[in-house]
């Protein structure tokens, strides 16, 4: 692939460099690196639906990355600027970030061409359960190849809607909730799914910040609590990680950038209050004790310990790589550091927290709700009260060994059993825990790898290629 100028390259061709960086530190085969690197199938649907007594068309896609692990999986977006290249890449990143947090799928990713704010709820939902029929008829939605989840512009409502048309199509398939993930709790999803991908966001700082040679390598004092904090994006993701960040970690939100501008307050953001203001508002504008400036662009460049794009892709470009000021960067949204400027920004010094690892948390729980539809009992439900006689049991010897009483809120503590939330919580925590430490040994260990990005996408890409060569695909 010959580059001609870096502000010239696709989603897609950024994505395939990161992958090159990373291929030519590993002894790996030219036909299997094309092989790996490879988009299995793209399908684009085209569908015509009845709004306001006029018939409008209707453009979707849906592409597999790499079926070396059943069902694909991946979020279909809805948004007026979606096309194939961009679905083709999404599902390129869900592939490798798949792998590496030991996930048992294979990527995928959909789009829907569409602006949702303009539609009222009915016509959505007539919208998408006609794009959910064209993805089943062509084989490209299914409990058990191909299941969807939440991305930008859908959500728990979209999921319902397209698992119940699914269960109408195929209403013997008792494993039909598993069709799609981010549901409703009522209608099969999984407690700590919304807040998931920011969650995990927020459990990716945490892990950097326990190896101190990390945090001074990167330029930062250690500890969590107190470092400033610019997010940008203030949807799902950007919301949950600043508002989990500022209440637990004791981080100050300095900045919220969203599509309309950013608002400022060195001192540090009430994240819920601000949250409430654009739900009343829906806007940031007036927001009090804050500053509001429209040039949101520009708030990236702020001076901060941590930046958190979490919005879409090609953000930091090479137009504004060089004014980045912030000593490290966790990129909760996909792609959101284009090739030429995650190397200019390397060359600074600056750490950067890759996607495929940073944002996993979303993949991670929809794999808990998969695994929970599949299994039709919910999370704790076996062991709940056994843990809370045992834990009673054991709060009540270890009174009559020391003769002290335990103070009734700490018994309280003590004898509770983790209930679904808890269990979803810690193997989240447990599985970015490991992403991390996997990418850090690699970086430590390989003197041809230089990032954390190009240590991820190595184990990725091990990890394909050894399933690959197992199953003997080729």
């Amino acid at each position: 692939m010959t580059i001609t100028s870096p502000q010239t390259l696709s989603f897609s061709q950024n994505v395939d460099f990161q992958v090159d960086r990373a291929i030519a530190t590993m002894d790996l085969a030219d036909d299997t690196a094309a092989a790996i690197k490879a988009c299995a199938s793209t399908i684009q649907v085209k569908f015509p639906v009845k709004i306001r007594d006029k018939i409008e068309m209707f453009t979707g896609w849906r592409s597999v990355h790499s079926t070396h692990r059943l069902p694909a999986k991946g979020g279909i977006r809805y948004a007026p600027y979606a096309n194939q290249d961009e679905v083709e890449a999404l599902a390129a990143l869900m592939s490798y970030k798949c792998a590496l947090m030991d996930i048992p799928f294979g990527g995928s990713k959909g789009a829907l061409l569409i602006d949702p704010t303009k539609y009222t709820r009915d016509e959505m939902q007539m919208i998408t359960r006609r794009f959910t029929l064209e993805l089943v008829r062509k084989g490209f939605l299914s409990p058990s190849t191909n299941v969807p989840a939440p991305d930008v512009g859908t959500g728990q409502r979209e999921m319902a809607w397209m698992a119940d048309t699914y269960k109408h199509l195929y209403p013997e398939d008792i494993n039909y909730q598993a069709c799609v993930t981010g549901k409703p709790i009522h209608h099969g999803g999984i407690h700590g799914r919304t807040e998931a991908t920011g969650r995990g966001v927020q459990y990716a700082i945490q892990e950097f910040f326990r190896h101190p040679g990390d945090v001074i390598k990167a330029g930062l004092t250690p500890g969590l609590a107190g470092k400033s904090i610019v997010v940008q994006g203030f949807g799902n993701v950007g919301f949950h990680a600043a508002r989990l960040l500022s209440t637990e970690d004791d981080v100050k939100i300095i900045a919220v950038i969203k599509s309309e501008g950013v608002i400022i307050n060195n001192d540090g953001l009430d994240i819920g209050a601000l949250h409430n203001h654009v739900i009343e508002h829906k806007t940031m504008k007036g927001f009090p004790a804050a500053i509001f400036e429209e040039n949101g662009a520009k708030a990236l460049e702020l001076e901060c310990d941590i930046l958190i794009p979490a919005a879409l892709e090609a953000q930091i470009t090479c137009e504004n790589a060089e004014r980045i000021q912030s000593r490290l960067i966790v990129e909760a949204a996909n792609g959101p550091i284009t090739y030429e400027a995650d190397k200019l920004l390397s060359s600074k010094g600056i750490t950067i927290i890759p996607d495929i690892y940073a944002n996993a948390g979303g993949v991670t729980v929809s794999y808990f709700e998969w695994i929970r539809n599949l299994s039709h009992i919910r999370f704790g439900r076996m062991q709940r009260r056994h843990e809370e006689q045992r834990s009673r049991e054991f709060t009540g010897l270890l009174e009559d060994l020391t003769g002290n009483k335990i103070s009734e809120r700490d018994r309280k503590n003590i004898i509770r059993g983790a209930n679904e939330a808890d269990l979803v919580n810690s193997g989240l925590d447990d599985t970015m825990r490991e992403g991390y430490q996997q990418m850090r040994e690699v970086l430590l260990s390989n003197d041809k790898i230089a990032d954390l990005r190009t240590a991820g996408y190595s184990i990725a890409i091990e990890k394909i290629s050894r399933s690959y060569l197992d199953i003997g695909i080729y």
